[in-house]
């Protein structure tokens, strides 16, 4: 059951539109379309009223005592919920289940004022220059620097920083303590609380008579749709932009250096690190406290696995993992192998 103190209580929702909005064939009892649903949950908790998924047979076990009024499951599951549950058959249960959770709690899915109020705060300060489209909301503390620009709709998080030049599209949001600078964001972008966007990338050129500072002097381009956990940071570019393609998905603290291209729809877990110059194709998964080094080219629809150290490129579609960073059946086969000589090692000798 959500906590109605964060999240608005839902206006309950027949089954049969559910069904409707997430593709589903709903099976049950008669009448099981009008069944009015109010909320989500795990098949552990749910309750009444609550839609559930289920996708694994590690659940099999509490799928068979759920409570639920409702669950997605896959056409041709083994196993199925208790008799008074409606069954509502998808492609992808997770899939459905999320966008189940987005039609009952859409305020959920994107961080908002936290004053509850549309409108400037009269704490916020924004530079006479500054152009604000209609309907966007600043929370006390916004700083809004000289010519930046704000699109419709969009909502500024408590203490957020937007620097000179700044461009923000429609419908954005930003939360607290943000700071961006020397950037250009798309539309329906998702920025979380402390992340960073658009200070200088780690450029220099060393010596022995002391370590230069390179200027850094493009910017980071944020297109649509990109949505960028709390406390990542993002350097904007020396000599060319630092981008993240449309529709990408990046986790909390995460580094992402100078000159950076991310293509479109990639998903980059909490803690990774990608150098500067590095150009990762469309649609790449790279998994937690991944280290990418620079120059390299990552090739569309790669993955790349939590922990890896990439040196070198990443042709498309291919599995890395290990440090430094190979084909994964080769990775697990060369654990396996050390897991097998050191359990031989540790073993008791029989001699004597």
């Amino acid at each position: 059951m959500s906590d109605y103190r964060f999240f608005a209580k839902p206006q309950p929702m027949p089954l049969a539109e559910i069904a409707a909005r997430t593709n589903a064939r709903l099976a049950g009892r008669e009448g099981a379309g009008d069944i009015a649903i109010s909320g989500v949950a795990t098949l552990e908790d749910a309750r009444p009223g609550e839609i559930v998924f289920y996708d694994s047979t590690r659940y099999a076990p509490a799928l068979a005592l759920c409570r639920a009024s409702a669950c997605f499951l896959r056409e041709g599951a083994s196993a199925q919920p208790p008799e008074g549950v409606a069954r509502l058959f998808v492609a992808d249960p997770h899939r459905a289940m999320a966008l189940a959770g987005a039609l009952l709690f859409p305020e959920a899915l994107a961080p908002g004022s936290l004053f509850l109020a549309a409108g400037a705060s009269p704490g916020a300060i924004v530079h006479p220059t500054a152009r604000l489209e209609s309907g966007v909301t600043l929370d006390p503390g916004v700083v809004v620097g000289p010519f930046a620009e704000i699109g419709a709709g969009s909502v500024l998080g408590a203490q957020a920083s937007i620097g000179p030049g700044v461009k923000i599209g429609r419908n954005c949001r930003i939360g607290p303590h943000a700071s961006l600078m020397h950037a250009f964001i798309g539309d329906r972008v998702i920025i979380h609380a402390g992340v960073r966007l658009g200070q200088d990338g780690f450029g220099f050129a060393l010596g022995a008579q002391g370590h230069l500072k390179a200027p850094q002097l493009k910017r980071v381009v944020v297109q649509d749709d990109v949505e960028i956990g709390a406390n990542t940071t993002i350097d904007r570019g020396a000599l060319r932009d630092t981008i993240v393609g449309e529709g990408a998905k990046i986790d909390n603290l995460v580094q992402i250096g100078h000159n950076v291209v991310i293509g479109r729809g990639c998903v980059i877990c909490a803690q990774t690190g990608v150098a500067g110059s590095t150009e990762i194709g469309d649609f790449v998964v790279i998994g937690g406290q991944a280290a990418i080094g620079g120059h390299l080219m990552i090739g569309a629809g790669a993955q790349i696995a939590a922990r890896a150290g990439v040196v070198r490129d990443v042709a498309p579609g291919a599995r890395m993992g290990g440090a430094p960073a190979r084909p994964i059946r080769e990775f697990l086969r060369a654990e396996a192998l050390l897991s097998r000589m050191s359990r031989r090692s540790a073993a008791p000798s029989r001699e004597g």
